[in-house]
């Protein structure tokens, strides 16, 4: 890991209100795998953000701004997040989102698939147009006529929009975990 863990008790004034509103949206959305320590120090992407706080505003807001949108259902979200990290190899955004995509009822065996790159049989419809719009963005060029048009009648232009801002925003997030070479937390330590 290259960035310090950063403890909460040491943050200054911008860190400290950053902190603040990452924890309260933590809360509410990223409560199915380990976010902290014991003691409140942020982990994950959310530690790099306390260090660069210019870039960790920007990213939370977008992140809020994104989720905000509301119209992907979470199992479509989770089977495209799923992707993006494989993609990337991004050890905590995979750590977490096999957590999350766990806990809303997405097997192991197809979560082991999205991870991989490989596409269930066993997806539905829409989780289907996520998986193959994410896997389409992880490559080269611009996403084809087609697919885009499938998103768009599968999701709505606010869905297809959605779906796209996820898969560069978990993109982000994996670059930055590799970049800055975040580990998972051990899968027993939550």
């Amino acid at each position: 890991m290259r960035l310090p863990l950063l403890n909460p008790a040491e943050l200054n004034q911008v860190q400290r209100e950053l902190y603040d509103d990452m924890r309260a949206g933590i809360a509410t959305g990223f409560n199915t795998f380990r976010t902290a320590l014991d003691d409140g120090t942020l982990i994950g992407p959310w530690n790099a953000s306390l260090h660069h706080t210019g870039v960790g505003r920007a990213f939370w807001d977008l992140t809020k701004a994104m989720n905000a949108m509301g119209v992907l259902p979470i199992e479509v979200k989770e089977v495209a997040i799923l992707v993006v990290g494989g993609h990337y190899n991004a050890a905590y955004e995979i750590y977490a989102h096999v957590a999350a995509a766990n806990h809303i009822g997405i097997p192991l065996d197809r979560i082991a698939g999205l991870v991989a790159g490989v596409k269930p049989d066993e997806l539905s419809a829409q989780q289907s147009v996520a998986f193959d719009v994410a896997h389409a963005l992880c490559q080269r060029g611009p996403l084809a006529e087609p697919l885009w048009r499938l998103a768009v009648a599968t999701f709505g232009d606010g869905g297809a929009a959605q779906l796209v801002y996820l898969v560069g925003l978990y993109a982000f997030v994996a670059t930055t975990l590799n970049g800055f070479d975040v580990p998972a937390p051990d899968y027993d330590d939550r």
